[in-house]
This record gives C-alpha cells, sequence and structure tokens, in this order.
C-alpha cells in the first residue's frame, strides 16, 4: 500500500503541471489588461501617468512573454526585475514562484502576499466544506439505504422525488431561498451574511453564521449521493454472498449493515473524489450569496481584476485537491474491498 501511494503521489506532480500550463494558457485569453484595471479610477480622472502603468507592467512581467511569465509562475527561481541574475534580474529575490511556495503579491494589494489571503480565506471555506460534506453523507446514505430496502413504499417514492428535486435546484437560487426564510427578512433566526462581529467571535456564533451556508453547499451533493447510495443498495440486495449470509443464520440488521451497506458503499466512496472539488467549486457561489470571505470568493474576485497571480494560486489549489480527493476516494475503496488493496 506504501509503493502504490507514493507512486500515485509522484504522478500528481506532471498531472499538476500539465493543469497550471493550461490555466496560465486559458488565463492570458481573458479580455481586459490587469495593470489598467488597478489604475482604472485614477485613469478616469486623468491622475496617472502612463510610466506607471508601464512600470506595473515591467514590475510582474506582464509585458513579458508568455514562456517566462509562465516559468516565473512555476518557479524555483525569480525572473522578475528584482529576480535572480542569471535572468538579468537586481538580485534582490532569487527565488520564488510555485515551486518555492511563493504566490506573489496582489496586483491590486502590492501589499498583501497571495498566500497569506490565501491561507486566511482557507480557514472560511475549509470548515464550510467539511461540514458540509459530513452533512451530505450523513443525510443521503440512511436515506439511500431506507428508499431501497422499502423501495415500494411512500418513503422511497417521496424521497427519490425530493432528491431529484434538490439536485436540480441552482445553488444560488437556494441560497437565496434560506436567506429569506431564516434571515432578518423572513423568521430571523440566523444571521444570513457575513461572519461574526469581533467581539462576537464565539463558537456559538460562528456555527450561527454557518447553518445557512453549509445546508446550502450540501443540498445538492446529499440528493446526489442518496440516488448512488440506492441504486448501490439496489444492486447489491439479489447478491448470492446476502443469500449465503442469511443460511447462516446471521440477524437481517448484520446482513444489511455489515455486508449489504459496506459493498454498496464502494461506488460512494469513489464519488467523495468529486464531490471534494465540487463544494470547494460551489463555495464561489455559495460565499458570494452569504457575503463571506472565502476562497471561492477570492477566486472570483481576481477573475474580476485580472489578477493572474490570484485566479493561479486558487486553481492550484483546486487541482491539488482534486488529485487529493482521488487518492483519498482510492485507499477508501482499498479498505472497503480487500480486493483492490495494494502491496
Amino acid at each position: 500500500m506504501t509503493a502504490y501511494v507514493l507512486r500515485r503521489l509522484g504522478l500528481m506532480v506532471p498531472t499538476l503541471l500539465g493543469i497550471t500550463l493550461l490555466s496560465f494558457a486559458l488565463l492570458q485569453l481573458v479580455p481586459g489588461d490587469p495593470a489598467r484595471l488597478r489604475f482604472a479610477t485614477a485613469e478616469q480622472s486623468g491622475d496617472v501617468a502612463p510610466e506607471a502603468v508601464e512600470r506595473l507592467r515591467r514590475e510582474y512581467l506582464l509585458d513579458a512573454p508568455l514562456w517566462k511569465r509562465y516559468l516565473h509562475f512555476l518557479g524555483p527561481f525569480d525572473l522578475s526585475p528584482r529576480g535572480a541574475r542569471f535572468a538579468g534580474g537586481s538580485g534582490e529575490r532569487t527565488f520564488g514562484g510555485l515551486l518555492a511556495l511563493d504566490l506573489e503579491t496582489e496586483l491590486h494589494r502590492p501589499h498583501v502576499r497571495v498566500a497569506d489571503e490565501l491561507g486566511r480565506r482557507l480557514a472560511v471555506t475549509v470548515p464550510l466544506a467539511l461540514a458540509a460534506l459530513v452533512v451530505a453523507y450523513a443525510v443521503a446514505v440512511p436515506i439511500g439505504v431506507l428508499s431501497a430496502l422499502r423501495r415500494r413504499s411512500l418513503l422511497a417514492r417521496t424521497s427519490v422525488l425530493a432528491t431529484f428535486l434538490l439536485y436540480s435546484v441552482p445553488v444560488f437560487w437556494a441560497g437565496m431561498l434560506l436567506q429569506l426564510a431564516f434571515g432578518q427578512a423572513g423568521l430571523g433566526w440566523l444571521p444570513a451574511l457575513g461572519l461574526p462581529e469581533p467581539g462576537a467571535d464565539s463558537l456559538l456564533a460562528r456555527v450561527e453564521h454557518g447553518l445557512l451556508p453549509v445546508l446550502c453547499l450540501s443540498i445538492a451533493p446529499a440528493a446526489y449521493l442518496s440516488r448512488q447510495m440506492r441504486a448501490g443498495m439496489l444492486e447489491v440486495l439479489p447478491a448470492d454472498f446476502l443469500r449465503a449470509a442469511r443460511a447462516r443464520g446471521l440477524p437481517e440488521r448484520t446482513v444489511i449493515l455489515k455486508h449489504a451497506l459496506r459493498n454498496a458503499l464502494i461506488p460512494i466512496a469513489t464519488l467523495s473524489a468529486s464531490i471534494v472539488p465540487a463544494l470547494l467549486g460551489g463555495s464561489v457561489v455559495v460565499e458570494t450569496v452569504f457575503d463571506l470571505p472565502g476562497v471561492g470568493r477570492y477566486a472570483y474576485e481576481g477573475l474580476q481584476q485580472r489578477d493572474v497571480f490570484v485566479v493561479m494560486a486558487t486553481t492550484t489549489l483546486a487541482a491539488v485537491t482534486t488529485c487529493l480527493g482521488i487518492l483519498l476516494a482510492d485507499l477508501l475503496c482499498a479498505a472497503l474491498d480487500p480486493r483492490l488493496r495494494h502491496d
């Protein structure tokens, strides 16, 4: 198993390089000049000199060839005018880029380092995504199992219809409905926007502010996983090994929970590889609707401002999360099914 994990980690390297290269190339096709966008307000009033725009382009290599800009982002050497001497820089900074764990500074806020801001926003997004993942599985597995065991009952038919409808609901619409229902405009039970005030930064306040975003973020995954759980159980229930377990005199509860459920969970565990990145992607909409300063909103703001360093940092983070999610799904499948284990 150790050799298998190391081999998979090694394969992530070319995968991530390919993703960053493709993302960087596609980002250059987005219309808009990042340097002019930074000075947009000043240009309208005529207070910015053209030399300032050109200086910004030179400093961040916005006027450099595409290959040089990508190598500067990738690292481990800084190719900017203040970078490594062998690349024509001043020698102030020799190392930089992704491989040097240096994600540069924001274009619109040069005093803010992207890595620091990304870490601060991860503290908002990661708890939301993990909580939504737990809620989705906690709701989906029981509903899927019960609807499969009682597939001709009213409960099963209602759950199938409900999950189909919930999966079809757009995330932004669900978020606004939750705000109208439970926010100040409705029942007033829960805060609908932002994070707790600094003076009220307690666990209870964080839970209250996170309930609606977590619920909104977990609706679609829970609906999808419950349908997959039901399909997996329906496929496993007629299997011969369950008949053999019943023939040995095992209680029906043990047959279902220990034998049927364990095998039906294999495809659900595999889906975790796509659910985790989907939660991070869905956080773009959820964090915008609920006014949360998370990674998804950071990526959206960076794309609006054409900040290549912010967009590439968030894209690389999403790619790493996806690769690790696939590896985690493989390990979960191997734990559930001994036939899939690797020596």
